[in-house]
């Protein structure tokens, strides 16, 4: 099948296809001149490994694997758009946060490629590594000068093979003076470590590079229906009845108030301002977010709360400090709680 097959569909009738009957490819795409960009990269730092590039569900590089699997939805607008509806955001929609997460993946790709993290300096500069995944949610220091910082959520301090993957791909990047970015740093170490290391693999040629099928780690070989319902469950999280003494300290007119205003209509009104100022602050992904405010929302109504004079700046600075707390709890537990 071909995009020009299925890019006009509705939204239903596009959710029925399998990802991998949808003809996708990277070649001829605008994906594929930012690839070339990394390769030059790479080729300019005097790096002669290109890591082979594939189409996936996500991005990842397979354990042991030196290739790059890109999301499928990047590769069409039609898919973009859809991947924008149902979570919100496009990771990696941006030539800037497209070349940053390459670079990012990148590393991985090295790591195994030339058997990087065997290397005893290696791993007293970012710790020992193991084949675990990296863990979903971990406690940042957010102010730390030990680690780079890269991507969002401080990923640096994740786990010892996401240290190396951040710290090479801000050594990677093009203009950017990186002794002087991180100067009186302890990150700056880690930097010069790898710039030494990688300048001894210059011009040579990866040391492990095992066959491998792409089918056997693409996972696309089921309906963007079915996607979509587990990539939305991963953000969901269930609601927790004891938010609701919360709620009604937050709004609490009662009944007898003639000018009383509906608390979920004043949350529906503010959602949007709610939804850019926490996801700006917390870096957390919006889908969560936007489906956490929604509970909240639907609480309100059940409980039939509501709230005097809600043109007052403190409603929205409460609500706001609020909802924040419990996303900032759920970037580092996974779960909207608060600690008790």
């Amino acid at each position: 099948m071909q995009p020009g097959e299925w890019a006009n569909l509705s939204d239903d009738a596009l959710l029925e296809k399998r990802i991998s009957h949808l003809g996708l490819r990277l070649e001829g795409t605008e994906l594929q001149p930012l690839i070339q960009r990394l390769y030059d990269e790479l080729t300019a730092k005097g790096l002669a490994f290109h890591p082979p590039c594939h189409i996936g569900d996500e991005w990842f590089v397979p354990v042991g694997i030196p290739a790059i699997f890109v999301p499928f939805f990047l590769t069409h607008d039609r898919l973009r758009r859809l991947e924008r509806k149902l979570i919100l955001e496009v990771e990696g929609e941006s030539e800037e946060w497209f070349m940053k997460l390459m670079r990012h993946e990148t590393a991985h790709a090295y790591a195994y490629a030339y058997q990087l993290y065997r290397k005893k300096k290696w791993q007293r500069t970012f710790g020992l590594t193991s084949f675990d995944e990296t863990p979903e949610f971990y406690r940042p220091r957010p102010y730390s000068r030990s680690y780079v910082v890269h991507l969002d959520d401080w990923y640096a301090q994740s786990h010892p093979d996401e240290d190396f993957a951040e710290t090479f791909a801000v050594w990677l990047t093009p203009g950017l003076d990186w002794r002087e970015r991180y100067k009186g740093w302890k990150a700056l170490q880690k930097l010069e470590y790898l710039d030494e290391l990688l300048r001894s693999i210059a011009g040579q040629p990866p040391v492990h590079r095992p066959e491998y099928r792409v089918a056997d780690h693409d996972c696309l070989n089921l309906k963007l229906k079915t996607y979509y319902a587990r990539k939305r469950k991963l953000f969901e999280d269930a609601y927790p009845d004891f938010y609701d003494n919360d709620l009604r300290h937050l709004f609490t007119a009662g009944p007898e108030a003639a000018d009383r205003v509906r608390a979920s209509a004043w949350l529906r009104q503010k959602r949007r301002a709610l939804l850019d100022s926490i996801c700006q602050w917390t870096n957390e992904n919006r889908y969560p977010v936007n489906k956490f405010i929604a509970r909240l929302i639907q609480r309100c109504d059940e409980l039939d709360l509501h709230l005097l004079r809600p043109d007052e700046p403190h409603h929205s600075l409460q609500v706001s400090a609020y909802i924040t707390t419990l996303v900032m709890n759920h970037l580092f537990t996974g779960k909207f709680k608060r600690s008790k």
